[in-house]
């Protein structure tokens, strides 16, 4: 009998921690230039998502690599800022045509392959023109990507363009790595980590610097069990989540497991979460004046 009320409280603390677990999106921008650095991003975990600039030398080699993992794509499209600087090949302007945004981004879609969204490299003066990014939206919507917004700008309107077309739309939370430090990135992926806690899910944008991959590699290997690590697809509606004919991810298939090794899995899973000790000590007290036992917690026996 014991034993049966381990199994249903257990239960009850799995499915309430499952209802609360929290998604995080990492992306990785301006990949395809830095060949050594890329490939040390490919060896993290493989819910890391990156963004290929389109006309970069070595993009479409990563893009076949990342690929082979399982990993998410995306096309870091290069759009006009407002400030003056250099800027890569095929730019897109507010004041281009249609025809011209779409012609661009189908050779993006080219040089990118396997992308399952896009999101903007720079970009301030186009994703905060409504007309320029209604091209934009009208001319994604026949290519099956979402789009995240990297919001480099306060009053983007990514998201009123998208509004009437079947595009998908996210937003970049947090940035990652403004300041090039180990210390700011373990500081702004915490920032992320607590907004993902507080509203759900959360989606954070880095670059392959040397400090940000050294900072993530160190901390999504201990990151807390009450986050999932997951593709900005997969923060998207399941009627939306577009996969262009594959999988976010590969997922091994699970081992079977005996009932017990299972509860004591999910007793190590639950063990750093707070609800699961107030619930347990509630428990505790509860059967124990009941039983005549005293100091074993609900989930102790296995």
């Amino acid at each position: 009998m014991a034993k049966i009320r381990s199994l249903l409280f257990c239960t009850l603390l799995l499915f309430t921690f499952n209802t609360h677990a929290a998604r995080l999106a990492i992306v990785i921008d301006d990949v395809g230039y830095r060949v050594n650095e890329d490939n040390k991003l490919l060896q993290l975990p493989v819910a890391v998502s990156i963004a290929i600039l389109p006309n970069s030398p070595h993009g479409r080699k990563i893009a076949e690599k990342a690929h082979q993992q399982g990993r998410e794509i995306l096309i870091h499209l290069p759009m006009a800022p407002l400030s003056q600087q250099p800027l890569e090949k095929n730019t897109l302007h507010p004041a281009m045509s249609r025809e011209e945004i779409a012609r661009i981004i189908q050779d993006a879609i080219q040089k990118v392959p396997y992308a399952v969204g896009m999101n903007n490299h720079m970009g301030s003066a186009m994703t905060s023109n409504l007309k320029g990014m209604e091209k934009v939206m009208q001319v994604l919507s026949q290519s099956r990507l979402y789009f995240l917004d990297s919001v480099t700008i306060g009053n983007a309107q990514v998201t009123k363009a998208a509004m009437g077309t079947s595009v998908p739309v996210l937003r970049r939370n947090v940035f990652l790595d403004n300041i090039q430090t180990e210390a700011e990135t373990r500081h702004q992926l915490s920032r992320a980590i607590a907004l993902a806690r507080r509203q759900g899910s959360a989606v954070a944008i880095g670059h392959p610097h040397p400090t940000t991959l050294r900072a993530l590699q160190q901390a999504l290997a201990g990151l807390p069990h009450d986050i999932e690590l997951v593709t900005p697809g997969m923060l998207l509606n399941d009627t939306q989540t577009v996969r262009n004919g594959i999988r976010p991810h590969k997922e091994a298939k699970p081992v079977p497991e005996t009932q017990w090794e299972s509860l004591k899995r999910v007793k190590k899973i639950l063990s750093d979460n707070a609800l699961f000790h107030t619930l347990n000590r509630y428990m505790q007290k509860l059967w124990g004046n009941q039983t005549g036992t005293q100091n074993q917690g609900a989930c102790d026996n296995f």
